[in-house]
């Protein structure tokens, strides 16, 4: 396997984990070792795709980013039947 293919798996890899940790944290927003891996996984990321760029030039698909704050904000917001109209 080529180094563009393993640099291209190791993102995926990433992004994967990243997607999962997020689907964890919509039912568990407060978790701080989830919140803490998710941060993890992000730099990681973030470093492989810095590798793959220097190498081979930009790298163009990217995963939607979700925040990296302490929990998820729509936790802390009013729900549609709480809202003032």
């Amino acid at each position: 396997m080529n180094e563009k293919t393993m640099l291209k798996k190791r993102i995926h890899a990433y992004d994967f984990a990243i997607h999962e940790t997020v689907l964890f944290l919509d039912t568990h927003p407060r978790d701080q070792k989830a919140l803490h891996m998710l941060r993890e996984y992000r730099r990681r990321r973030q470093e492989e795709v810095a590798k793959y760029e220097a190498r081979f030039g930009k790298y163009i698909v990217t995963p939607c980013d979700v925040p990296a704050e302490n929990c998820w904000e729509w936790v802390d917001s009013p729900w549609p039947w709480e809202r003032q109209v």
